[in-house]
């Protein structure tokens, strides 16, 4: 083999190395709370809010709810951003985080929003 076909042929393993360890490093599994209090990574709990209580930190930057996970089991969320719009009706929400001190961590939420043509339909 020349030069060039070595070199290559070292990039792409590289490339084929370096995206499988990005993508694992990426993949974030659905969990209850009792799992995420088992781990140390990044997971996704999701679930529905537990009470109608949305308090926000002083600093305007956070937010603190309870939600309850798929298990019945709930758990206080921290989110640390701007409150998304349609929390407080959500029919679902995921919270991607890590389990820390008694609170559960988020960096994102994902929230369902009820549907505006749900029981709509015309006979």
């Amino acid at each position: 083999m020349n030069k060039h076909r070595v070199i290559c042929l070292l990039i792409i393993v590289g490339f084929i190395a370096y995206s499988a360890f990005a993508f694992n490093d990426s993949v974030t599994p659905y969990v209850t709370f009792a799992q995420a209090k088992a781990t140390q990574s990044a997971v996704q709990v999701k679930g529905t809010l537990a009470g109608p209580q949305i308090t926000q930190a002083g600093d305007g930057r956070s937010i603190r709810f309870m939600l309850r996970d798929d298990a019945g089991e709930e758990a206080a969320v921290v989110y640390r951003g701007v409150q998304p719009d349609g929390l407080e009706q959500a029919t679902g929400i995921v919270a991607i985080g890590k389990y820390s001190g008694g609170e559960f961590q988020a960096d994102k939420l994902l929230v369902k929003c009820p549907s505006k043509y749900q029981g709509s339909v015309n006979q």
